[in-house]
């Protein structure tokens, strides 16, 4: 397929209908054949015959108002909307005559009548479908005069600070409205009044700003004329090319072609021919890439001998010089050991691959971990004993299928849009949906869907409420028995069905730890269970616990138990905080772990990566990341490389990361910021955004994407180039002339990604991986036939209450989450217009437990646990159950990871934080780490 492309695609004006039944029609005499469903619009479009059109777009059903694409039918009478009419056996089909022309002259002739004549000036001019109309119907002339009553006073709406909304340019055509329920799923807008009055209208005739609009864009992107309108259109004038990549936000991954002028970006718009998005987007992919090219980049190398010191602007050459010389002196004074690197997930594969080259084969050691630790490391290790694999089961597409939607520890709107405008176009359709959070997330209750069971979880007891549901699936004969047979262990299920079937798993005997009433949790085990294809969803609500890989393995359970695996419209699946921590997991960024998750104790494999790296790899597993900063503490590890992870805001006990960094002798920050780490960098070394990255991101769904850069890298360097020039100074050469080569590489040494190259993604688009050999186009459903590890194993998960309990003095138990205008820690999405949405990050707590201590709304507020306090502001919520509290962590002056605890999960560490035990009290000054970060005045303004 091409990736640079002129602007335009092609719209065939309905959507495409999947049907095996065919039918032949006759269009303007020429014989088509189009699926049976396919409207008399989309069948002539595909023949190369254009039907005008207003209203009628395909990525919307059709609608018949605007009566441009009036066709003669043989045998029927009048003029029938052509996007309507569907295809009948035989039919015949006039699309243009003297009749027809007359008739669409005079209707284009209307809506002219009542629109501004400014084309010349207007922002759309050149792009605009309602000006291609009326040349298209060949219109030369208004007879109706302009003095009559009108739109073309209509006042501007400018709230958004991303699109202007001109109601004078307004055909009310519908479009807008329809993207907004069809395609989004949030119903913002509506039209208002009937007739001539007629209008689209923001909510209860509010202003964008203040409806309920997300800004995904999709009205936007709908609109036929200039009514709304990217503001960076209106400043810089249309694209004249186009180019396709993906979206550097969070792992749904999104395609979209960045349209160009020259180097500079108009607008990005998402990629109907996406995998994963098919031609959605939300705020951020769609808006919110103005940070690449923000006044914070930094862009030139930089040294200093002390964090104490300012920075040195200086070549490349001095800088990877200082940074080599600096590790080498390390490793001499303290050891082989006592360095390694942690991999970034926002980076490509092909970045994160040569990092963890550098450090196996440069810095001679397997210290290497990635953010994923953080986040999915329990799910790597869940499934991977469970299935086989450390990766979710299905694509996207599949909860198309889908009866029985269970989302635990997730909130796909906010986290993960895109897919969760898809969940919710299919539990419109009917599908049913249990939540298990502890917080009111949107989907509980939205426009047009509502959970049929909310079961509003304690934090810390996802386990004993995964176990009550399977207990009430074993115990009530719902197991699926054909199923277990044939696909699983049978002594692992045998042990674990003893062990389920105990009446301590009760619903009964776990409501005091959930919190969840016994009958609702029954009930909701019961429609899992029987209500047809049943799909989980989870997040890092499920990972970020101590016991977060036994919650992993307990869903697993629980969809083996039922029969949920191996087709569309089931599965196991997680929903990945960034754009490619499934890359950076699959690209071996784990201490123990080499590409495709096999392990570093394992002879055969190892030898196969020595030959290729022509190095001596270590067999022993290296440092997990809270390993390196304990070891660091200590005094043993005393250099640590930071591809793209602002570690010192993301990760939890802040002041224990900050103590980890100062006892170190050389830190080295990749990134495009100067963020929280580099605060802690004796190196600075520029990165790339991802409009100039040339490589792959791999999303939640498995799925590789070309990631293609848009414009000229801004350090004049790719991040892999420089990696690999300070492996050469540490003596190791690393050379590759293109990422393709790279990937090559990766394809060479990992199974799943055999048949993956640049030329094939260039190709077909996208694959899924396993993708083992050049034939293969991928594997959207994983374990159709049976589990990669042979049988699936049922393991035992006994709940084990977390050691962070609520307390006298830490009454209230804190967890936290993302909201959807920003991103991870912000260090992107603060750079851009969103702020206008989040410009801070704020605690919700319930009524009940703010009356007790005297907080009102939008009060300033302490929070402190055992291990810290931070200052932030209150807003009373009834989202959250009484006794829990929650807040994002976007915002670095917030630091709410100051009161997050070093506890973490019993196989991977990933840390806890959705349990904190806090108070929360009235405040009127920022807290003491706040004040020491010179925040007294962003966090003290009233």
């Amino acid at each position: 397929m091409s990736n640079t492309m002129s602007v335009g695609d092609i719209d065939y004006g309905t959507p495409a209908r999947d049907s095996a039944t065919l039918v032949t029609l006759d269009i303007d005499g020429r014989s088509v054949t189009v699926p049976e469903g396919t409207s008399v619009m989309r069948a002539a479009m595909e023949a190369g015959i254009t039907i005008p059109k207003l209203c009628a777009t395909d990525s919307l059903e059709p609608h018949g108002s605007c009566r441009l694409c009036m066709v003669e039918i043989e045998g029927r009478r009048g003029t029938p909307a052509s996007c309507t009419t569907p295809v009948a056996p035989g039919m015949k089909v006039h699309t243009q005559n003297d009749r027809l022309g007359r008739l669409r002259r005079g209707v284009m002739e209307l809506y002219i009548s009542d629109h501004p004549l400014d084309c010349l000036t207007c922002p759309t001019n050149g792009n605009c479908e309602l000006q291609d109309m009326a040349g298209a119907v060949g219109l030369r002339a208004v007879r109706y005069g302009f003095e009559g009553e009108n739109h073309l006073k209509a006042e501007k709406d400018e709230s958004n600070p991303y699109f202007t909304f001109d109601p004078s340019k307004c055909i009310v055509c519908s479009r807008c409205v329809r993207a907004c329920g069809e395609v989004q799923g949030t119903f913002a807008l509506t039209i208002d009044g009937r007739g001539f009055d007629s209008k689209v209208s923001p909510g209860a005739l509010e202003s964008f700003m203040d409806s309920e609009c997300v800004s995904c864009g999709a009205c936007v992107q709908a609109c036929p004329t200039a009514t709304l309108t990217e503001k960076s259109v209106i400043e810089l004038g249309q694209p004249e090319h186009s180019v396709i990549t993906t979206c550097a936000y969070c792992g749904v991954g999104c395609s979209f072609k960045a349209e160009m002028k020259g180097t500079t970006v108009v607008r990005m718009v998402p990629h109907k021919d996406g995998g994963a998005n098919e031609g959605h987007s939300c705020v951020k992919g769609r808006f919110a890439w103005g940070y690449a090219t923000h006044a914070d980049r930094q862009t030139k190398p930089m040294v200093r001998d002390s964090i104490d010191e300012p920075w040195r602007v200086v070549s490349w050459e001095e800088a990877i010089s200082f940074a080599a010389q600096r590790l080498m002196a390390v490793q001499a004074k303290y050891g082989r050991g006592s360095i390694g690197g942690i991999t970034s997930s926002r980076c490509t594969n092909e970045e994160v691959y040569v990092v963890q080259k550098m450090i196996r084969a440069a810095f001679g050691n397997n210290n290497v971990d990635t953010c994923a630790r953080v986040c999915h490391s329990p799910t790597g290790y869940g499934l991977k004993q469970t299935f086989g694999t450390s990766a979710g089961t299905q694509d996207f597409r599949s909860v198309d299928q889908a009866d029985v939607i269970l989302v635990i520890g997730a909130n796909p709107t906010d986290g993960h849009p895109v897919f969760g405008s898809r969940m919710k176009k299919r539990l419109r359709q009917g599908a049913k949906l249990i939540v298990l959070d502890p917080r009111r997330i949107d989907l509980v209750r939205s426009p047009h869907v509502a959970a049929t069971h909310h079961l509003q979880l304690q934090p810390g007891s996802n386990v004993a409420a995964l176990n009550a549901l399977a207990h009430v699936v074993v115990t009530e004969g719902l197991v699926a028995r054909d199923f277990v047979t044939e696909r699983c262990d049978p002594v692992e299920f045998t042990r674990w069905e003893a062990f389920i079937r105990d009446p301590r798993h009760s619903p009964e005997a776990v409501e005091e730890h959930t919190g969840i009433p016994a009958a609702e949790l029954r009930a909701a085990a019961r429609l899992y269970a029987t209500g047809g294809n049943a799909a989980i969803y989870y997040g890092l609500g499920v990972t970020e616990h101590s016991q977060g890989s036994t919650a992993v393995m307990g869903m697993a359970n629980l969809a083996m138990a039922t029969g949920n695996i191996g087709r569309d419209g089931v599965g196991v699946n997680p929903l990945r905080g960034q754009n490619n921590v499934q890359g950076s997991c699959d690209m071996g960024s784990f201490p123990h772990e080499l590409t495709g998750y096999r392990h570093v104790s394992d002879d055969v494999v190892r030898q196969q990566f020595e030959a290729v790296w022509n190095a001596t790899l270590d067999s022993e597993p290296g440092l997990r990341i809270p390993n390196m900063f304990d070891a660091a503490v200590d005094g043993s590890f005393k250099g640590l490389f930071v591809q793209g992870e602002d570690i010192a805001q993301s990760d939890p006990n802040t002041q224990h990361v900050f103590a980890a960094l100062r006892a170190m002798e050389i830190v080295v920050v990749q990134d495009l910021f100067l963020n929280e780490t580099a605060a802690f960098a004796h190196v600075f070394l520029p990165g790339t955004s991802f409009l100039e990255k040339d490589g792959t991101f791999t999303n939640a769904e498995r799925r590789i994407n070309r990631v293609r850069p848009v414009m000229p890298s801004q350090t004049g360097k790719q991040e892999w180039e420089v990696v690999c020039e300070l492996a050469a100074a540490m003596g190791y050469p690393m050379r590759y002339e293109h990422g393709s080569q790279i990937m090559d590489e990766i394809a060479r040494l990992t199974p799943t990604f055999a048949g993956v190259s640049f030329a094939k993604l260039d190709r077909v688009g996208s694959v899924q991986w396993p993708c083992t050999d050049e034939d293969s186009v991928g594997t959207p459903i994983m374990h159709a036939d049976g589990f990669v590890r042979g049988q699936g194993r049922f393991m035992i998960t006994e709940y084990v209450p977390t050691p962070e309990r609520a307390s006298r003095f830490y009454p209230l138990i804190l967890t936290t989450g993302r909201i959807l205008s920003h991103y991870n820690v912000g260090a992107q999405t603060r750079r851009t217009a969103n702020v206008a949405w989040h410009p801070e990050d704020i605690l919700e707590i319930h009524a009940h437990d703010a009356e007790q201590r005297g907080i009102r709304d939008n009060d300033l507020v302490s929070i402190a646990s055992r291990i810290g306090a931070t200052t932030l502001r209150a807003r009373i919520s009834d989202r959250m159950p009484q006794g829990v509290v929650y807040t994002t962590f976007h915002h670095p002056v917030t630091g709410a990871n100051v009161v997050t605890t070093d506890n973490s999960d019993w196989a991977t560490n990933c840390p806890e934080y959705k349990v904190t035990a806090v108070q929360v009290t009235r405040s009127n000054h920022p807290s003491d780490w706040q004040i020491q970060r010179g925040a007294v005045v962003e966090v003290a303004a009233e």
